[in-house]
């Protein structure tokens, strides 16, 4: 097996496997991707076909929860990767290549209201899937999300510790946005559903891939995941557009006036954003993987522009001002 990286015994462990599998007797093998956990994925060439092996080691990753959803979102007719083989036990599965374009590639001023729109309607799809069984985004994840922002970016990263007016402000704020997120209508939760986990397909509609999180949670979040993405960033009146133009896909929404439609999109977006900075400053200071600080000023500035625009958020923007 030709191999363009170190070998490291759980590669010789999937190589073995890959193998002992029809027609991957000669395969090469190099890295297509890892990503913010512990997987890591390797694109797999043959003579007939290009493919992806998941490498999930059991001790850190369950691999059983990506199954399930990959099961689930196939049948509800999302375009996610087809599995044609499976160790469930050593953590490794063989999956349909959906190639290495991700959204964030392709997007820019002219193409992004093509792939936006076929995103938004892959979204529709996504949230009619069943919840049966899923976690539920309650109010002690939302709130354990949100304190990563002050314990992982402020006390750790920046080693600013908050005064104890500072945190019971701050405390007000993230039961106001949980507030938020559990008064809207709830529905099919992909959790990451942004431009790095969407591609770019031949067949006019995105691939859905890292979905393995997925929960039943605030019709809003993916949304606010795609549009105010933390790689990506688009004029208000542009994003405003799309998201009030998904607002009339769904039966729950259709009827919720713009104002609070948008009031809903808001405040969640600052819910995601403020947890995305604490796990960026957690993917530098605990795993070493520095690249994500790059993404931390675009993200907290969604929080500086939207959080004086809403009196529940108030606070942030003041301790977001005072923090510069």
């Amino acid at each position: 097996m030709t191999t363009a990286i170190p070998t490291d015994s759980r590669l010789q462990q999937l190589e073995n496997w890959l193998r002992s599998l029809p027609g991957l007797t000669e395969p090469s093998i190099s890295v297509a991707s890892a990503d913010a956990s512990f997987r890591r994925y390797f694109r797999i060439r043959t003579d007939a076909a290009t493919l992806i092996a998941m490498d999930a080691p059991p001790e850190k990753e369950d691999i059983h929860p990506f199954i399930a959803i990959s099961e689930r979102l196939t049948a509800a007719g999302v375009r996610v990767p087809a599995i044609f083989h499976r160790h469930e036990q050593a953590g490794f599965l063989l999956l349909e290549d959906f190639g290495d374009q991700p959204y964030l590639s392709a997007l820019d001023t002219h193409s992004a209201d093509h792939l936006y729109g076929q995103a938004l309607s892959e979204l529709a799809r996504i949230q009619q899937t069943p919840t049966a069984s899923l976690p539920r985004y309650d109010a002690p994840l939302l709130n354990a999300e949100m304190a990563l922002f002050q314990d992982w970016y402020l006390e750790r990263h920046l080693g600013h510790r908050l005064t104890t007016a500072q945190q019971a402000e701050l405390q007000t704020v993230f039961e106001a946005l949980i507030e938020n997120a559990l008064a809207q209508p709830q529905t099919f939760v992909h959790r990451d559903y942004h431009s790095r986990n969407l591609m770019v397909l031949e067949e006019n509609r995105p691939g859905v891939i890292d979905y393995q999180d997925a929960v039943v949670g605030p019709i809003t979040y993916d949304l606010v995941s795609l549009l105010r993405d933390c790689y990506i960033r688009w004029p208000r009146e542009r994003v405003e557009h799309w998201a009030l133009a998904f607002r009339h896909r769904h039966p729950s929404t259709a009827q919720v006036s713009e104002q609070q439609f948008l009031r809903w999109f808001d405040l969640m977006g600052v819910q995601r954003h403020l947890k995305a900075i604490g796990i960026f400053a957690r993917l530098h200071l605990r795993d070493g993987k520095s690249g994500y600080l790059d993404d931390i000023p675009r993200t907290l500035g969604y929080l500086r522009d939207i959080a004086p625009r809403h009196p529940e958020t108030r606070p942030l923007a003041k301790l977001l001002a005072s923090l510069e």
